[in-house]
């Protein structure tokens, strides 16, 4: 689809409907929308922290707060990564998505070291479904700490759906799941109709120990 017709309005329906745009480069000026068959959640009272990741956490090896430095996050998802020399996230799609942030329908997370960004993710918010969009880290774990940090976010902020679009190794480990194209619209439509959540409920910074008293104290 030409990106002149793809409006921020349409990216809200669309995410409402169920699908989400991705391009083919970083250059490409075509957008195409995904509806996967199968689509992967992260339940968020299930949500699994590894022993290892749990310490970290509250260790605090980074500052983290949230909506920051949204385009820097998104700037920083589209760099090429070990394994990845292209990336879906046009500078169409960075532009579509600052513009929803600064609506106040997208969010980032992110992880501070001496003042330097060093991981962090984002996504969109609607009703009381999060739909995650990318994540990166250039210091150990630091996208695993940002992940933390969000579902304790979205359990404090009344939350119900964690939609991670597929799963991968990598959220396989924290819980995520896949769930049948029919069942996530079910899902959807409920978390859809929550007119409470807020993401900024904890403010705009929270602590490690809190952030994972929030998820084990509220499953």
């Amino acid at each position: 689809m030409p990106h002149e017709s793809i409006t921020p309005n349409l990216l809200l329906q669309a995410y409402a409907a169920g699908v989400f745009p991705m391009a083919d480069s970083r250059d490409d000026d075509e957008l195409f929308w995904v509806d996967p068959e199968d689509r992967g959640i992260i339940p968020l009272d299930t949500f699994h922290i590894p022993k290892s990741l749990a310490k970290r956490v509250r260790q605090e090896p980074y500052e983290v707060t949230a909506d920051r430095a949204f385009r820097d996050v998104v700037k920083a998802c589209a760099r090429p990564a070990r394994g990845r020399d292209t990336t879906w996230i046009s500078e169409r799609i960075e532009e579509l998505y600052t513009d929803l942030y600064e609506r106040g329908f997208a969010h980032s997370v992110e992880c501070w070291r001496g003042g330097e960004l060093v991981g962090g993710l984002y996504g969109v918010s609607l009703g009381g479904a999060f739909f995650g969009e990318s994540m990166f880290h250039t210091a150990t774990d630091a996208s695993k700490v940002a992940l933390v940090h969000l579902v304790a976010r979205l359990k404090a902020g009344r939350f119900i759906l964690l939609d991670t679009q597929f799963v991968t190794e990598h959220l396989a480990q924290f819980g995520a799941e896949e769930i049948s194209r029919e069942h996530y619209h079910e899902r959807l439509k409920l978390a859809l109709s929550v007119h409470s959540a807020n993401f900024h409920e904890l403010g705009d910074w929270t602590s490690g120990p809190t952030a994972l008293q929030l998820i084990t104290h509220t499953s």
